[in-house]
């Protein structure tokens, strides 16, 4: 009974004591593709974490970890108000990127972030820095090919762009009371995604699609790319109450895309073309019968909008200069990583 005892208190006074020693991190969306990402190299930072999760969240990517979770959702101000407590730093990552509804969107990605910022000015008034996640889709499509930065004035194809561009005013209007920092990211790709997963499942199935009849062009980012740069935005001084774009400082043709993808995985590619007129007639069909169920569709009109949009580029110069950002994972590494995972997983 003594020894139990004595093992209970070794193990209250570690966990104080590690928390005293390291500096702590809250992280909502800790449990999903990116967020497990940040989690993990916050951990190789030696930052004690708190992963803020929902009570439903699946923790496959956080299984094993030294981590703390907290089960509550984001208008759970108690649950909040426990995560975010002493937290140097807090990366709001979680956010609604598919939903049946405007009122979803705007509740998922603005209202979230409202309660989350007015906990943290309450609970936290040595906090070092809050930075969001926000998304390309903001500033829409780039414009006669030249790639879009910090500076482009936002014009948002989607309700999704719509509201994150509402997010990330809601956020710099707090950046008087709070250290905000944005990071505005691309398409992200890299081990756990399940989104452009889609791509490269079909790719090892030997198929793949081309939209409409111009090669199109995209600034692409390994999620371990992202998620460095979202740490050192956070660490930067110089990056308190600015926006940047972290994002692939190449830009990548989808011909490039699959010339790479079928040298790693040593398969050739039917190409089929889909013109825009079919990717409108395939996204109406799969929101029609998106009605019928309780999930919203992967593929609906506005992210239709989205695919048949000729550029995606973005700069990353504001990034580099002010904290040092750089693309590190190259575009035939980054493809050999996530296929190579994708096998080991047997997704692929």
């Amino acid at each position: 009974m003594f020894n139990f005892a004595a093992n209970l208190l070794l193990i209250s006074l570690k966990i104080k004591y590690t928390m005293e020693s390291k500096q702590i991190a809250a992280v909502t969306g800790s449990n999903g593709f990116v967020g497990s990402h940040l989690v993990d190299l916050l951990l190789e930072k030696n930052f004690f974490v708190r992963c803020v999760v929902r009570e439903s969240s699946n923790l496959k990517w956080l299984e094993g970890k030294d981590i703390e979770i907290i089960k509550c959702g984001l208008f759970d101000k108690a649950g909040l108000a426990t995560a975010l407590k002493d937290a140097d730093y807090i990366y709001h990552v979680a956010g609604v990127v598919k939903s049946k509804t405007k009122e979803g969107y705007y509740t998922g990605n603005v209202e979230t972030t409202r309660n989350l910022l007015d906990v943290a000015l309450e609970q936290n008034k040595n906090l070092k820095r809050f930075v969001v996640l926000s998304s390309q889709t903001v500033t829409g499509p780039s414009l006669n090919s030249k790639p879009i930065n910090e500076e482009t004035e936002c014009a948002p194809l989607t309700t999704y762009g719509k509201s994150k561009y509402e997010e990330e005013k809601l956020a710099l209007g707090y950046k008087d009371k709070l250290p905000i920092t944005i990071c505005r990211a691309p398409a992200v790709y890299g081990e756990r995604d399940t989104e452009i997963f889609i791509y490269f499942q079909n790719f090892a199935k030997g198929i793949t699609t081309k939209i409409g009849l111009d090669n199109k062009i995209l600034s692409l980012i390994h999620v371990a790319d992202l998620v460095e740069g979202l740490y050192m935005a956070a660490m930067s001084e110089k990056a308190i109450g600015e926006i940047y774009f972290i994002s692939s400082e190449k830009f990548y043709l989808w011909d490039e895309i699959n010339s790479i993808t079928s040298k790693v995985l040593n398969k050739k590619a039917i190409k089929i073309l889909v013109p825009h007129f079919l990717v409108y007639t395939l996204a109406a069909i799969a929101q029609f019968f998106s009605l019928f169920s309780s999930k919203a569709a992967t593929l609906n009109l506005e992210k239709a909008k989205d695919l048949v949009q000729h550029a995606w580029i973005c700069d990353t110069s504001k990034a580099m200069r002010d904290f040092g950002y750089r693309q590190n994972v190259s575009m035939e590494e980054g493809i050999k990583r996530t296929c190579d995972w994708y096998k080991e997983m047997k997704w692929i």
